[in-house]
Protein backbone atom coordinates (compact mmCIF):
# COMPACT_ATOMS: atom_id res chain seq x y z
CA UNK A 1 0.00 0.00 0.00
CA UNK A 2 2.73 2.59 -0.93
CA UNK A 3 -0.38 5.13 -1.77
CA UNK A 4 -0.52 5.36 1.99
CA UNK A 5 3.23 6.11 2.91
CA UNK A 6 3.78 9.94 3.88
CA UNK A 7 1.11 12.68 4.54
CA UNK A 8 -2.45 12.37 4.27
CA UNK A 9 -5.35 14.59 5.91
CA UNK A 10 -8.63 14.32 7.52
CA UNK A 11 -10.45 16.39 5.54
CA UNK A 12 -12.96 19.42 7.11
CA UNK A 13 -16.38 19.89 6.15
CA UNK A 14 -17.06 23.02 5.67
CA UNK A 15 -20.56 24.78 6.47
CA UNK A 16 -21.91 27.63 5.73
CA UNK A 17 -23.79 30.35 7.99
CA UNK A 18 -26.77 28.70 7.29
CA UNK A 19 -25.46 25.02 8.46
CA UNK A 20 -25.19 23.41 4.91
CA UNK A 21 -22.64 21.71 3.79
CA UNK A 22 -20.16 24.12 1.97
CA UNK A 23 -19.84 22.30 -1.19
CA UNK A 24 -17.79 24.96 -3.03
CA UNK A 25 -15.63 25.60 0.73
CA UNK A 26 -14.89 21.97 0.11
CA UNK A 27 -13.78 22.36 -2.97
CA UNK A 28 -11.16 24.74 -1.60
CA UNK A 29 -9.87 22.50 0.74
CA UNK A 30 -9.02 19.99 -1.16
CA UNK A 31 -7.70 21.80 -4.29
CA UNK A 32 -5.19 23.47 -1.65
CA UNK A 33 -4.17 20.48 -0.26
CA UNK A 34 -2.98 18.90 -3.97
CA UNK A 35 -1.33 22.12 -4.90
CA UNK A 36 0.86 21.66 -1.49
CA UNK A 37 1.82 17.97 -1.52
CA UNK A 38 -0.44 16.15 0.42
CA UNK A 39 0.24 12.43 -0.69
CA UNK A 40 -3.34 11.37 0.04
CA UNK A 41 -6.94 12.87 0.90
CA UNK A 42 -9.35 11.07 4.12
CA UNK A 43 -13.12 11.79 3.72
CA UNK A 44 -15.70 11.50 6.71
CA UNK A 45 -13.34 10.91 9.49
CA UNK A 46 -13.63 12.58 13.01
CA UNK A 47 -12.20 16.08 11.30
CA UNK A 48 -15.17 15.69 8.82
CA UNK A 49 -17.77 15.80 11.61
CA UNK A 50 -19.09 12.30 10.19
CA UNK A 51 -21.07 12.06 12.88
CA UNK A 52 -23.41 14.63 12.17
CA UNK A 53 -24.13 14.45 8.52
CA UNK A 54 -27.08 12.68 7.42
CA UNK A 55 -26.94 10.29 5.08
CA UNK A 56 -28.09 12.56 1.74
CA UNK A 57 -24.89 14.87 3.50
CA UNK A 58 -22.61 12.19 3.23
CA UNK A 59 -23.51 11.36 -0.32
CA UNK A 60 -22.81 15.07 -1.25
CA UNK A 61 -19.16 14.97 0.33
CA UNK A 62 -17.92 11.55 -1.07
CA UNK A 63 -19.57 13.34 -4.75
CA UNK A 64 -17.43 16.53 -4.30
CA UNK A 65 -14.54 15.41 -2.90
CA UNK A 66 -14.07 12.45 -5.82
CA UNK A 67 -14.98 14.77 -8.37
CA UNK A 68 -12.76 17.53 -7.30
CA UNK A 69 -9.70 15.41 -6.73
CA UNK A 70 -10.26 13.95 -10.67
CA UNK A 71 -8.38 10.77 -9.65
CA UNK A 72 -5.15 13.08 -8.82
CA UNK A 73 -4.51 11.48 -5.15
CA UNK A 74 -5.67 8.82 -3.26
CA UNK A 75 -8.72 8.61 -1.17
CA UNK A 76 -9.33 6.95 1.35
CA UNK A 77 -13.15 6.68 3.13
CA UNK A 78 -13.88 6.53 6.92
CA UNK A 79 -16.71 4.05 7.97
CA UNK A 80 -16.46 2.96 11.37
CA UNK A 81 -19.01 2.65 14.35
CA UNK A 82 -19.80 0.40 17.28
CA UNK A 83 -22.71 -1.61 15.77
CA UNK A 84 -20.46 -4.09 13.76
CA UNK A 85 -23.45 -4.94 11.80
CA UNK A 86 -24.43 -1.70 10.22
CA UNK A 87 -20.44 -1.03 9.73
CA UNK A 88 -20.19 -4.15 7.81
CA UNK A 89 -23.47 -3.00 5.39
CA UNK A 90 -21.99 0.34 4.83
CA UNK A 91 -18.93 -1.40 3.57
CA UNK A 92 -20.63 -3.52 1.23
CA UNK A 93 -23.38 -1.16 0.06
CA UNK A 94 -21.41 2.02 -0.58
CA UNK A 95 -19.41 2.38 -3.98
CA UNK A 96 -16.03 2.37 -2.99
CA UNK A 97 -14.61 2.36 -6.45
CA UNK A 98 -12.78 5.87 -6.34
CA UNK A 99 -10.84 4.65 -2.91
CA UNK A 100 -7.84 2.93 -2.15
CA UNK A 101 -8.96 2.17 1.37
CA UNK A 102 -11.76 2.41 3.95
CA UNK A 103 -10.59 3.77 7.43
CA UNK A 104 -12.29 2.11 10.59
CA UNK A 105 -12.09 3.56 13.74
CA UNK A 106 -12.30 1.00 17.34
CA UNK A 107 -15.74 0.71 18.56
CA UNK A 108 -16.56 3.52 21.03
CA UNK A 109 -19.04 3.76 24.07
CA UNK A 110 -19.44 0.05 24.15
CA UNK A 111 -15.82 -0.36 25.27
CA UNK A 112 -15.01 -3.66 23.94
CA UNK A 113 -12.56 -6.39 25.48
CA UNK A 114 -9.62 -6.82 23.10
CA UNK A 115 -11.29 -9.99 21.72
CA UNK A 116 -14.20 -8.01 21.14
CA UNK A 117 -12.45 -5.26 19.20
CA UNK A 118 -10.44 -8.28 17.31
CA UNK A 119 -14.11 -10.09 16.23
CA UNK A 120 -15.12 -6.90 15.43
CA UNK A 121 -12.51 -5.92 12.81
CA UNK A 122 -12.15 -9.68 11.71
CA UNK A 123 -15.91 -9.20 10.88
CA UNK A 124 -15.37 -6.52 8.94
CA UNK A 125 -12.68 -7.84 7.16
CA UNK A 126 -14.73 -10.63 5.91
CA UNK A 127 -16.71 -8.72 3.72
CA UNK A 128 -14.68 -5.09 3.09
CA UNK A 129 -14.59 -4.77 -0.55
CA UNK A 130 -11.04 -2.47 0.33
CA UNK A 131 -8.19 -2.55 2.46
CA UNK A 132 -9.10 -1.50 6.01
CA UNK A 133 -7.01 0.78 8.10
CA UNK A 134 -7.70 0.38 11.57
CA UNK A 135 -7.86 3.50 13.42
CA UNK A 136 -7.10 3.41 17.01
CA UNK A 137 -8.23 6.62 19.29
CA UNK A 138 -8.14 6.05 22.88
CA UNK A 139 -9.25 9.43 23.80
CA UNK A 140 -12.63 9.10 22.08
CA UNK A 141 -13.45 5.60 22.51
CA UNK A 142 -12.75 4.92 25.74
CA UNK A 143 -10.67 1.72 24.75
CA UNK A 144 -7.07 1.09 23.64
CA UNK A 145 -6.18 -1.40 20.85
CA UNK A 146 -3.14 -3.23 22.21
CA UNK A 147 -0.57 -3.88 19.93
CA UNK A 148 -0.71 -7.51 21.03
CA UNK A 149 -4.25 -7.41 19.16
CA UNK A 150 -3.10 -5.08 16.25
CA UNK A 151 -0.71 -7.56 15.32
CA UNK A 152 -2.64 -10.30 15.68
CA UNK A 153 -5.64 -8.90 13.22
CA UNK A 154 -2.72 -7.84 10.68
CA UNK A 155 -1.45 -11.71 10.80
CA UNK A 156 -4.95 -13.00 10.00
CA UNK A 157 -5.89 -11.19 7.61
CA UNK A 158 -4.63 -9.86 4.30
CA UNK A 159 -7.38 -6.73 4.07
CA UNK A 160 -5.96 -5.41 7.29
CA UNK A 161 -3.31 -3.39 5.95
CA UNK A 162 -2.26 -0.43 8.27
CA UNK A 163 -3.05 0.76 11.75
CA UNK A 164 -3.82 5.54 11.98
CA UNK A 165 -2.08 5.03 16.10
CA UNK A 166 -3.87 8.13 17.73
CA UNK A 167 -3.28 7.10 21.05
CA UNK A 168 -0.28 9.50 21.29
CA UNK A 169 2.14 7.63 23.40
CA UNK A 170 5.37 6.89 20.91
CA UNK A 171 6.06 3.51 23.06
CA UNK A 172 3.01 1.85 22.06
CA UNK A 173 3.59 3.05 18.30
CA UNK A 174 6.87 1.64 18.41
CA UNK A 175 5.81 -1.75 19.74
CA UNK A 176 2.70 -1.80 16.83
CA UNK A 177 5.84 -0.81 13.94
CA UNK A 178 8.15 -3.80 15.87
CA UNK A 179 5.28 -6.67 16.20
CA UNK A 180 3.24 -6.68 12.96
CA UNK A 181 4.75 -7.84 9.70
CA UNK A 182 6.95 -6.76 6.74
CA UNK A 183 4.33 -4.28 5.06
CA UNK A 184 1.99 -3.22 7.66
CA UNK A 185 2.02 0.22 8.10
CA UNK A 186 2.28 2.00 11.64
CA UNK A 187 0.77 5.64 10.63
CA UNK A 188 0.85 8.37 12.94
CA UNK A 189 -2.59 9.72 13.82
CA UNK A 190 -0.64 12.40 16.30
CA UNK A 191 0.47 15.41 14.66
CA UNK A 192 3.13 16.04 17.73
CA UNK A 193 4.65 12.96 17.43
CA UNK A 194 3.96 11.80 13.94
CA UNK A 195 7.69 12.90 12.92
CA UNK A 196 9.33 10.53 15.68
CA UNK A 197 7.02 7.53 14.84
CA UNK A 198 8.17 8.14 10.68
CA UNK A 199 11.43 7.70 12.30
CA UNK A 200 11.10 5.35 14.18
CA UNK A 201 10.14 2.87 11.13
CA UNK A 202 6.31 4.23 10.69
CA UNK A 203 4.65 4.94 7.24
CA UNK A 204 3.71 8.67 8.05
CA UNK A 205 0.81 10.31 9.22
CA UNK A 206 -3.06 11.06 8.64
CA UNK A 207 -2.98 15.03 9.80
CA UNK A 208 -5.17 17.39 11.27
CA UNK A 209 -2.45 20.08 11.50
CA UNK A 210 -1.10 19.33 7.67
CA UNK A 211 -4.63 20.48 6.16
CA UNK A 212 -3.73 24.14 7.58
CA UNK A 213 0.09 23.65 6.69
CA UNK A 214 0.22 21.26 4.00
CA UNK A 215 3.57 22.06 2.06
CA UNK A 216 5.77 21.94 5.23
CA UNK A 217 4.29 19.08 7.10
CA UNK A 218 4.35 17.07 4.09
CA UNK A 219 8.09 18.20 3.43
CA UNK A 220 8.25 17.41 6.83
CA UNK A 221 7.43 13.63 6.77
CA UNK A 222 9.37 13.28 3.54
CA UNK A 223 12.39 14.66 5.05
CA UNK A 224 11.48 11.89 8.05
CA UNK A 225 11.07 9.04 5.67
CA UNK A 226 14.40 10.01 3.86
CA UNK A 227 15.82 9.72 7.72
CA UNK A 228 16.94 13.87 6.87
CA UNK A 229 16.40 14.34 10.34
CA UNK A 230 17.75 17.95 11.15
CA UNK A 231 15.66 19.82 8.44
CA UNK A 232 12.63 17.58 9.22
CA UNK A 233 12.72 18.63 13.18
CA UNK A 234 13.44 22.55 11.86
CA UNK A 235 10.02 22.52 10.46
CA UNK A 236 8.69 20.37 13.08
CA UNK A 237 9.87 22.86 15.51
CA UNK A 238 8.32 25.76 13.35
CA UNK A 239 4.51 24.15 13.49
CA UNK A 240 4.77 22.70 16.85
CA UNK A 241 3.25 26.27 18.78
CA UNK A 242 -0.12 25.60 16.10
CA UNK A 243 -0.65 21.91 16.45
CA UNK A 244 -1.10 22.86 20.44
CA UNK A 245 -3.69 25.49 19.28
CA UNK A 246 -5.93 23.71 16.82
CA UNK A 247 -6.53 21.32 19.66
CA UNK A 248 -6.67 23.04 22.70
CA UNK A 249 -10.29 24.01 22.27
CA UNK A 250 -11.31 20.71 20.09
CA UNK A 251 -11.14 19.26 16.56
CA UNK A 252 -12.08 20.34 14.23
CA UNK A 253 -12.66 23.88 15.09
CA UNK A 254 -9.61 24.68 15.58
CA UNK A 255 -8.32 23.79 12.26
CA UNK A 256 -11.30 24.98 10.56
CA UNK A 257 -10.00 28.64 12.22
CA UNK A 258 -6.47 28.14 10.85
CA UNK A 259 -8.41 27.02 7.46
CA UNK A 260 -10.66 30.55 7.31
CA UNK A 261 -7.75 33.07 8.52
CA UNK A 262 -5.79 31.67 5.12
CA UNK A 263 -9.61 32.15 3.00
CA UNK A 264 -9.58 28.49 2.49
CA UNK A 265 -13.05 27.93 3.95
CA UNK A 266 -15.71 29.13 6.86
CA UNK A 267 -15.12 27.93 10.14
CA UNK A 268 -18.56 26.68 11.07
CA UNK A 269 -19.43 23.69 13.12
CA UNK A 270 -22.10 21.89 14.07
CA UNK A 271 -23.83 21.12 17.46
CA UNK A 272 -22.48 19.69 19.88
CA UNK A 273 -19.07 21.10 18.71
CA UNK A 274 -18.64 25.30 18.68
CA UNK A 275 -16.35 27.69 17.46
CA UNK A 276 -12.95 28.46 18.64
CA UNK A 277 -12.50 31.46 21.95
CA UNK A 278 -11.75 35.05 21.23
CA UNK A 279 -8.58 34.39 22.99
CA UNK A 280 -7.57 31.18 21.30
CA UNK A 281 -8.22 32.56 17.33
CA UNK A 282 -6.18 35.64 18.21
CA UNK A 283 -3.36 33.42 19.26
CA UNK A 284 -3.92 31.12 15.75
CA UNK A 285 -3.98 34.83 13.42
CA UNK A 286 -0.74 36.15 15.30
CA UNK A 287 1.30 32.58 14.49
CA UNK A 288 0.12 32.75 10.94
CA UNK A 289 0.71 36.35 10.42
CA UNK A 290 4.17 35.75 12.13
CA UNK A 291 4.38 32.14 10.25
Amino acid sequence: MKELIGTGVALVTPFTSEGAVDVEGLKNVVEFQIENGIDYLVVLGTTGESVTLSEEEKQLVIATVVATNNGRLPLVLGIGGNNTAKVSEEMQRRDLSAFTAILSVSPAYNKPTQEGIYQHFAALARVAPKPIILYNVPGRTASNMEPETVARLAVDFDTIVAIKEAKGDLVQAMQMIHSTPNGFLVISGDDMIALPMTLAGGAGVISVIGEGFPRDFSDMIRLGLERRVDEAYTLHYKLAPCIDYIFAEGNPAGIKAVLDQLDVCDDFVRLPLVGISKKLRDSIDAFITAY
